[in-house]
């Protein structure tokens, strides 16, 4: 199987971790770079963790490069409580050995594409989209360029988790998401509809460390960093590595097109998911095979997953 070169836009974060993790391990990915934007903590912090990602798993060659520290309008939200103020919950991890890129995230991501027109490059964006709404605004011939768009955020037929209707991602940067949706690109969208039901336990994490490998080993640190506070001791739900999942298995993931455009207001409802008929076709994953799921991510973190 040829592996699929991507680009992961993130703000590592404990789930964005996890999801880079698995992209790392899967011999179904090849990542090209990592771009970086605020989100659930400030940019520095969200570059500096990427970097030290890979340097945690020996893949330092992969350059970074920091993007938007703000949305296109307005202020940032962030989710320090929940990632605590280094944003991977207090998990060591080594410093990056590579300082990041010169170029700004939008300019590498088109640096990439002109580099190789004829190839094939998906960006997996687990963040607000600033970088790559500046990507279509700025270089919009090589964003047409694009394989895919798979993109963590929404909320369709649940409830959000930073408004009534909003979830983080969308609702950090709502102008962003609207122009992503809007540019006519192969876009899904992977919102809490789905990613609430993937979620982790204890038994899944002793698995994972009984793997022996610097992944698994990793993940379960991470993963055990977000069970705080939940009662059913299960983890938060793993929201990032679905869009590495949906990238590897589709047929994990049941999708649905829909006509989606974004509340932009300044009230509650801001990052909201709207219907409407003048809106562009996206697809949206409304279910998933939650225990195929976490069996994929387990299998490709501890280097078994088939190839």
């Amino acid at each position: 199987m040829n592996a699929r070169r991507v680009i992961i836009d993130t703000d590592p974060g404990l789930d964005d971790a996890i999801a880079i993790l698995f992209a790392l391990a899967s011999p179904a990915l090849s990542v090209a770079a990592i771009t970086t934007v605020a989100g659930n903590i400030g940019l520095t912090r969200t570059t500096a963790n990427a970097g030290r990602l890979l340097a945690a798993t020996g893949h330092e060659a992969i350059p970074v490069a920091a993007g938007a520290d703000r949305p296109l309008d307005g202020q940032g939200i962030t989710e320090e409580a929940i990632h605590g103020e280094d944003g991977l919950g207090g998990v060591f991890l080594p410093e990056p050995v590579r300082a990041p890129a010169e170029l700004p995230a939008h300019h590498l991501m088109a640096q990439l594409l002109d580099d190789h027109p004829g190839d094939c490059l998906d960006i997996l964006a687990l963040g607000p989209l600033t970088n790559v709404a500046l990507l279509l605004a700025e270089f919009p011939a090589a964003a047409r360029r694009l394989g895919r768009i798979i993109a963590m955020g929404g909320a369709v037929e649940v409830r959000g988790n930073v408004g009534p209707r909003s979830e983080f991602n969308i609702a950090c940067d709502p102008e962003a998401a609207a122009r992503v949706f809007a540019s006519g690109l192969d876009v899904t969208l992977i919102p809490l509809d789905v990613t609430r039901k993937v979620r982790a336990d204890a038994v899944y994490l002793e698995r994972l460390r009984a793997s022996g490998t610097t992944s698994g080993i990793l993940a379960a640190d991470l993963i055990a960093a977000y069970f705080a506070g939940e009662a059913d001791r299960t983890s938060r739900p793993l929201h990032d590595p679905c869009v590495m999942l949906q990238a590897v298995r589709q047929d994990l993931f049941s999708i649905r097109r829909l006509r989606l455009d974004v509340d932009c207001s300044r009230n509650e409802d801001r990052g909201t998911l709207l219907s409407s008929a003048s809106a562009a076709e996206i697809g949206v994953a409304m279910d998933v095979d939650a225990s195929g799921a976490l069996e994929l991510l387990a299998t490709t973190l501890a280097g078994t997953a088939e190839t």
